[in-house]
């Protein structure tokens, strides 16, 4: 009984994060600020989301790739955000005349 009341508990706070991830997707106005909405509420909704389902889940073998999961999505998420970052930066540098086209390509790595 408690098991349940904490699983679902931690399952709807990650849907609440979820969801306003979604609400900041559509209302903020520009890459930077959707990207953060789109990464940090999202991510940290999912893994209350899967850290509920491990509580519910409790000694199961599935339990294990629920957490591999949340690894995942934590080792993935930074990554993303900082290359989509990236672009919108020089795109923006870019379009403004501050760069030109040959300054947005990476660097060789030799």
């Amino acid at each position: 009984m408690i098991v349940d009341i904490i699983s679902g508990t931690l399952i709807l706070i990650g849907c609440l994060m979820a969801v306003t991830a979604a609400i900041g997707l559509v209302r903020f106005p520009d890459t930077l600020s959707r990207m953060h909405a789109a990464t940090k509420p999202q991510t940290f909704g999912l893994l209350l989301i899967l850290l509920g389902a491990v509580v519910r889940l409790g000694d199961n073998v599935d339990a294990g790739m629920l957490i591999l999961a949340g690894l995942f999505a934590l080792i993935t998420a930074p990554v993303v955000a900082h290359r989509i970052g990236r672009l919108a930066y020089q795109e923006q540098r870019a379009r403004d005349g501050l760069m030109e086209e040959r300054d947005m390509e990476s660097p060789d790595r030799d």
